[in-house]
């Protein structure tokens, strides 16, 4: 491979790696507002993970 295919394949490596974290990140702050959020029994929201 030459170096321009190898700044090709390593730009799509940080756009995938970086797609993958906003998601994850996106994810984890779904599922606590489930969990935790106004529609959470009362149990749930008094939780240490809801604190």
């Amino acid at each position: 491979m030459n170096a321009r295919n190898w700044l090709v394949s390593g730009a799509l490596v940080v756009l995938c790696g970086g797609i993958l974290v906003l998601f994850t990140d996106i994810e984890v702050s779904a599922v606590r507002w489930f969990s935790c959020g106004p529609l959470a029994p009362q149990d749930e929201r008094t939780t240490e993970i809801c604190r």
